[in-house]
């Protein structure tokens, strides 16, 4: 009605990155938590609490000067390949489009409850708050801890009787393993996947008790520049039996799909093209990137405005698509889209880093991790446990924790092929990082310690993690943290949540936890 546009904020980002973005967007009021607001002396500021406990508000009235189809909606900032995030426009009628064409595909309605359980700073969020509040639902945020605890969720959603859950696969991994041993009912009726590839093996166990169909197991690919979702697919069991992956499924109501080669022509049924997106979902554009316009949001021939994704896709004989890599160095991790010269450029500022690159690595079951090579700026013999925990210090002041590398890789130069290029076949592998840990001596230690260092030490690739070493710092994500748990569950044969981590994620601290509860079983 008022015309504005909101620009989402996660109180998570580092001060810098907040900094970036309060400017680059020209915000002139920032709305919060007080305890979360950042103190910027030029910013207006609006705590919540005074909103809420301000006298009635009138209504805005609706000002008939704009078009409120063509007027942004909200801007959100994405990993940028420059060494800054970019923020991208999304308009009134790109939301209103995809709220109409999901509408049609899903049924919503207003008994529905939805979970909000991703970033603010993450589009998912967009579909997550205004998705339910279109059609009359209820939106649950989902509180932090809650979020980092797969047991927890399990139980808070049968608690808030959520009927619409979004996740991404690797979360859902946890929340999977959690309710197994949880027959509190669900009242679920959509469980949507999004973010990155699903693997079938991740559905299988979840169908094998529950059936496929309720929930109803919706798989979508999207991109923040086609406004969050751009296909749907309804995951039945027998999509699971023999491929390896999960389809992308069509193109929602209002989406073109184009898969084109290099000189823009389209490519033959069932062979791999790039992913060019036209129709309803196509944002603005990028905010303050001239340049970066001209080169993602394309003219095809017939004067048709697409984005180009730079995802490789195959149509398959069925109509439906399939993911095939990118044709460019992104990464996506968790669901996030991260361009690595953005890691590469903050690493650099380091004065402990004469050079970088960084890269992802499967550790397995679609855990993927990102891996620093970094060239010492004194040499590989002076990367030692404290340079490498000042520079680690530093990407947590400049980069959101989805895009800090969980290990660091010294090498005296980067390979290089005879083009100039980093030659990505000569990195050696993560498990090669030998730094030196400050912890790394084992004498003394209890069994319950030994055990989960073994563990431990199995998961992130590491040799020389110490028993008082972060899990996360040392190079642990979510994911590598609940396989370790699950393995340590069956050998102590008793229940380890991840929430018992949250004053401390460490061996000891583990170990400890432990050796209680050995104790109050017997």
């Amino acid at each position: 009605k008022a015309g504005g546009t909101y620009v989402p904020v996660d109180p998570q980002y580092p001060g810098k990155r907040v900094e970036h973005i309060v400017r680059d967007s020209e915000l002139s009021l920032i709305i919060g938590d007080a305890a979360n607001l950042p103190k910027i002396p030029s910013l207006r500021v609006l705590a919540l609490d005074e909103l809420l406990s301000a006298p009635a508000l009138q209504p805005a009235a609706e000002d008939t000067r704009i078009d409120p189809s063509n007027s942004t909606a909200y801007i959100i900032y994405t990993s940028g390949s420059t060494g800054e995030p970019k923020g991208v426009q999304v308009s009134h009628g790109n939301v209103s489009r995809l709220l109409e064409s999901t509408q049609r595909a899903y049924g919503f309605n207003a008994q529905d409850v939805w979970s909000m359980f991703h970033s603010i700073g993450f589009d998912f969020s967009v579909w997550e708050i205004w998705g339910a509040l279109a059609h009359g639902g209820q939106v649950a945020v989902v509180p932090y801890d809650v979020s980092r605890s797969p047991a927890a969720l399990r139980q808070w959603l049968a608690d808030q009787r959520i009927t619409v859950l979004s996740q991404t696969p690797s979360a859902f991994r946890g929340l999977d393993e959690a309710d197994r041993g949880n027959t509190a009912p669900l009242a679920l009726r959509y469980v949507v996947f999004g973010g990155e590839a699903l693997p079938a093996s991740v559905l299988r166990p979840w169908v094998e008790r529950h059936g496929d169909q309720k929930p109803a197991l919706i798989n979508m690919y999207g991109i923040t520049e086609a406004t969050v979702h751009t296909t749907f697919k309804r995951v039945l069991a027998q999509d699971l039996e023999t491929a390896a992956m999960v389809s992308l499924g069509k193109p929602l109501d209002g989406w073109r799909l184009h898969l084109l080669d290099a000189s823009l022509a389209p490519v033959a049924a069932g062979t791999t093209g790039e992913l060019y997106i036209e129709g309803a979902g196509v944002a603005q554009g990028y905010l303050n990137r001239e340049a970066l316009n001209v080169e993602r949001f394309v003219e095809l021939p017939g004067a048709i405005r697409a984005y180009r994704t730079g995802d490789l896709m195959t149509l398959e004989s069925n109509g439906e698509y399939s993911y095939a890599g990118r044709c460019d160095e992104q990464l996506k991790i968790s669901g996030f889209r991260i361009e690595p010269g953005e890691i590469e450029a903050s690493l650099q500022t380091s004065p402990s880093v004469a050079a970088a690159h960084v890269g992802v690595h499967d550790y397995g079951d679609g855990d993927l991790r990102l891996v620093a090579y970094v060239v010492p700026g004194q040499g590989v013999d002076a990367w030692t446990e404290q340079a490498r925990s000042e520079v680690a210090a530093l990407m947590a002041e400049n980069l959101p924790e989805y895009m800090r590398p969980s290990v660091y890789v010294p090498l005296a130069e980067l390979p290089v092929t005879h083009h100039g290029k980093i030659d990505k076949q000569q990195l050696p592998s993560p498990a090669a990082d030998t730094t030196p840990s400050s912890a790394a001596d084992v004498k003394g230690l209890s069994e319950q310690e030994h055990f989960v260092l073994k563990v431990w030490s199995e998961d992130l690739g590491l040799k020389n993690i110490g028993v008082n070493d972060d899990f996360f710092d040392s190079g642990g994500t979510s994911l590598a943290l609940i396989r370790s748990l699950s393995k340590l569950k069956t050998h102590y044969k008793i229940n380890l949540d991840p929430g018992i981590l949250a004053d401390g994620a460490t061996a000891k601290v583990l170990a400890d936890h432990i050796s209680r509860s050995l104790v109050q079983a017997h």
